[in-house]
Order: C-alpha cells, then structure tokens, then sequence
C-alpha cells in the first residue's frame, strides 16, 4: 500500500500505546478511521482529540475477545466509510508468573484479548477486503497484526503471554502464504516489538470481573509484572516511532516488522538451538546475577 489518503484504517486497542500511536499516524496521512478500544473515556478522548485535528473518525468500545463486537466493528465501518483498507489487531493485554500458576481465567484473558481477537479480526475482515479487490483492481488493503519478540523467543515467566503472541505470529505467516494464493492487492505483516512503554503492564485495569482472580498475584506473577514495568518504563524507543516504522513497512511490503533490530540476536540464536536440536540457551547469560536474583525470590 503507497498511498493512505483517504482510505480507511480499522484500530483496535486505539485509545492508548501503539493503538492510539497508530490513529495519529493515520490521521496524519489523511486516513478515516474506525477506532476501537474496551476503554470508553479513553476512546472518547482519543476520537476528540483526532476530530479536532480535522480527522473523519468513528469510535466503538470493543472487547475484541467477543466475535459478535468485531462483526459489529466491520458493520460500522462499512456503514460509515463504505471500505476497509487497512486493519491492525493491535489490542493486547500481559499475564505473567510460573506458566502452571496461570489459572483458567488467566489463560482466557489473555488468549480472548491477544489470539481471539486477531483470529476474530482476520475471519471477519479478509473476506470484506478481498471482495472489495475483487471489484476495484485499483483497492489496496493490508492487515497488521501486533505480537511481540515474545513472538519469536521464550522468556522465564511470560509463558502464557509468549504463548499468545507466537500464535499471532503463526497466523500471520500463515494469512502470509494464503493471500498469495488468491490476491496480488490484499497484503499482511506482523508487528514484533520489544520493550516499549505503552502501558501494557497496566493492562489488569481492564480486565473483565468475571475473569478476575480472586486471590490476586502469586509471587511470580507480582515479579514479572515489575520487571516489565521497569523494562519498559526505561525503554528509548516510543511507541510513535513504531507507528512510523510500521508504516514505512506498510508502503514498502514487509512482513516481519521489529522495533529493535539488536534483540534478533536472542531470536537467532534461539533457531540455531532448535535446527541443532540443542536445548534452549539460557536468557540470561549475559545478566547471570538477574537469574541468581529470580531463584533466590522464588526459592526463598
């Protein structure tokens, strides 16, 4: 896709991060945009603040875990702007701790937010831009689903939350593969950040009640919380150079998009282990005194 004026962008997880990064990016371009998000007063804000920019923007408060209000999110655009040309599956919330200290309201938290909704997304929406490519041979849509380096690598204490996002990137190589089976004029990419302040170790603030634990965090899962609140409270990278990035790579057709080239030595190093049938290589070999720390606070 080279040229976004005038086309429409569906946002989800818009009111704040990447989401929002994304919106203002869009509106920048001359985009219409359809943005959604699970927190009302931060949409609203967010809806405002681009309309009074001169942005031709729509808000709905989603769950994107919910199939019915994705359905309701394509209704709307379709309703408003006539077309979708560019859908990013960006929402996403973080669980940690002790992979088997996941309870079962954790594992379908974090899959409806960070898998169903990109499952939901790609079902609901292919199908509206393929058919719109199959009657405009001049349409151009692209699908931009956010996972993470947790995508690519496996990190102690984020076992429920990599598993969520290697299935993000599993899908999109698999939608990768399909449309080019089918279309030269419906494209995809996958987003793999590393730390960048977004707020996303604040994400529990929305977490739906029915799927709260009663108990509250384990041990492990209040140490994973603060380590990535401190990783990414001193992250360099903002969340507006990612959007910049990812779309540079809309405009240029690349799929893999990651926000810190450095970290794909880790990522490297991991293929290499597995083609060589190798066990994992130890995340911290290079900080060993951050592993002493997390045994001794888990063993104590």
């Amino acid at each position: 896709m080279k040229d976004f004026h005038g086309r429409v962008a569906v946002i989800t997880g818009a009111a704040s991060g990447f989401g929002k990064a994304f919106a203002e990016q869009a509106a920048g371009l001359g985009m219409q945009l359809v943005l959604a998000d699970i927190q009302a007063e931060a949409l609203e804000a967010t809806v405002a603040e681009l309309r009074a920019r001169g942005a031709a923007v729509i808000g709905l408060r989603t769950d994107v875990s919910q199939a019915e209000q994705i359905q309701a999110l394509a209704d709307a655009a379709i309703a408003e702007f006539g077309a979708v040309h560019l859908l990013f599956n960006n929402a996403g919330v973080l669980a940690g701790g002790l992979v088997w200290e996941n309870s079962e309201k954790d594992w379908d938290w974090v899959l409806g937010v960070n898998v169903r909704s990109v499952i939901h997304g790609v079902r609901i929406f292919t199908p509206l831009m393929l058919a719109a490519a199959a009657a405009d041979p001049e349409y151009e849509g692209h699908i931009v689903s956010t996972a993470s380096m947790a995508g690519l690598l496996n990190a102690p204490t984020l076992g429920a939350y990599s598993l969520s996002k290697q299935a993000v990137v599993s899908l999109s190589e698999s939608l990768y593969h399909d449309l080019a089976l089918v279309s030269a004029q419906v494209h995809c990419s996958v987003l793999c950040p590393y730390f960048v302040p977004t707020g996303i170790s604040q994400s529990a603030r929305n977490r739906p009640e029915q799927l709260a634990n009663a108990a509250g965090l384990t041990r492990s899962q209040a140490m994973a919380l603060a380590q990535n609140q401190k990783a990414t409270g001193s992250a360099k990278v903002s969340a507006e150079q990612i959007a910049e990035q990812t779309f540079a790579a809309i405009r240029q057709g690349t799929f893999y998009i990651y926000s810190h080239p450095h970290a794909m030595g880790s990522v490297r190093e991991r293929f290499e282990a597995i083609v060589e049938q190798r066990n994992p290589p130890d995340p911290y070999a290079e900080r060993p005194e951050l592993r002493e720390q997390l045994v001794q606070a888990l063993r104590s």
